[in-house]
């Protein structure tokens, strides 16, 4: 997985530092989609079939491949943050995450790898095995009151419906006043890299796809954090993610539902 990331990089890298030579075609209002990100997406697809051929993918740009009754299946976002990206800001990442099918029919997270190029930080996990970045174990952050606490989230952009962005508002009225501050960088699977490296002590945001978050929740998880939707469920089936150290996670839970029971309450 590492080795798929790091050679998608190597083009990636090229064309960001030549970010106004890209072309670049709409596939939505603020959702843009560049040559680099199809080109990275091959890359990775090639690679990880290589390294483990018969393996299913679900891919942002392609979407689902292989047997619908796959075992193991690859959830790959070639870049995440593609508005940085075509920015010029060095903030964006590859994120590669690995299920396996549970008898039940479910799924659970085998493994998982983000990469910045950038900055050359591998953040990668396996089940039962810990976090880590480049050869550092991860430990989310042990702060416990929120008024130490930094959190990050996604604010939504044009495209997000009215519902959604007015219960990001009403949590974000509930939080800012009692929390350290409160960031927005533009890159899902780096926000929760960074909760797992205790960079960040929390994290939450609406409405995301499962390859924004699958290798990312591992991360969390084996650093030692929780990762569930507002509910308590798996945030992979709802899109909707909160993910924390174990002390704030409840906390945090517990704003992002309130917000969104006020959204739909109208208060």
């Amino acid at each position: 997985m590492a080795n798929a990331a790091q050679k998608a990089s190597k083009r990636l890298l090229r064309d960001f530092n030549e970010v106004e030579q890209l072309q670049v075609s709409v596939k939505g209002p603020s959702d843009f989609v560049s040559q680099a990100d199809m080109r990275a997406e091959q890359t990775l697809r090639e690679e990880l079939n290589k390294a483990r051929p018969g393996y299913a993918f679900l891919m942002e740009e392609s979407g689902a491949s292989g047997s619908e009754n796959w075992t193991w299946r690859w959830v790959v976002d070639p870049l995440d943050g593609t508005s940085n990206f075509l920015h010029g800001i060095p903030h964006w990442a590859i994120s590669i995450g690995l299920e396996r099918r549970l008898p039940d029919g479910g799924s659970e997270l085998a493994a998982g790898v983000i990469y910045a190029p950038a900055v050359d930080e591998l953040f990668w996990a396996e089940k039962g095995a810990g976090a880590f970045v480049n050869e550092r174990r991860l430990r989310v952050s042990a702060r416990r009151d929120l008024s130490d606490a930094l959190f990050a989230t996604g604010i939504p952009f044009a495209a997000v419906s009215a519902p959604r962005r007015l219960a990001f508002a009403r949590t974000l009225s509930l939080l800012m006043p009692r929390v350290a501050g409160i960031r927005r960088f533009g890159a899902a699977a780096l926000d929760l890299a960074w909760v797992a490296a205790g960079r960040y002590d929390g994290y939450w945001e609406l409405g995301l796809k499962r390859w924004d978050l699958a290798a990312g929740a591992l991360l969390v998880r084996e650093a030692g954090g929780f990762v569930t939707d507002p509910s308590g469920q798996d945030p992979r089936d709802t899109g909707d993610v909160v993910a924390a150290n174990p002390h704030l996670h409840p906390v945090l839970r517990e704003a992002v539902s309130d917000g969104i029971a006020r959204s739909h309450a109208g208060t």
